[in-house]
């Protein structure tokens, strides 16, 4: 399985961004994929879920009510709609997946056995 993430780029503060990861070798598959970002000199931290079955989505406190995750099942497709940027919000972001299902609602990376390239979000004040 191969994860390809785009969209990423420069923004002012209050704007919008909105990232796309194409997953290719996933046709078929019914497991959680997420978005991650790693800002300099941080760990990687959970931003956001989607249970690519039911739709349902999870989000870390930092980015509820901003962010909105998405998937399209006919383009193998998961989506992250970015409002009301923040300077904070900058980071490198990437897409992951799982390949099997899970009980609890996956949100560190140990749960995700492979992840895309990773997309360059800044935020200027």
């Amino acid at each position: 399985v191969q994860l390809q993430a785009s969209g990423g780029g420069l923004v002012q503060a209050g704007g919008s961004l909105r990232l796309s990861c194409a997953a290719s070798g996933r046709t078929g598959s019914n497991y959680p994929m997420a978005w991650f970002r790693q800002a300099p000199g941080k760990e990687r931290d959970f931003v956001a879920t989607i249970n690519w079955e039911t739709g349902t989505t999870y989000y870390a406190e930092s980015v509820k009510g901003r962010f909105t995750i998405s998937r399209d099942k006919a383009k193998n497709s998961v989506y992250l709609q970015m409002n009301s940027l923040k300077p904070e919000d900058t980071a490198v972001y990437y897409c992951a997946g799982r390949l099997n299902r899970i009980v609890v609602v996956p949100t560190t990376t140990a749960q995700f056995s492979y992840w895309g390239q990773g997309t360059q979000v800044t935020v200027s004040s």
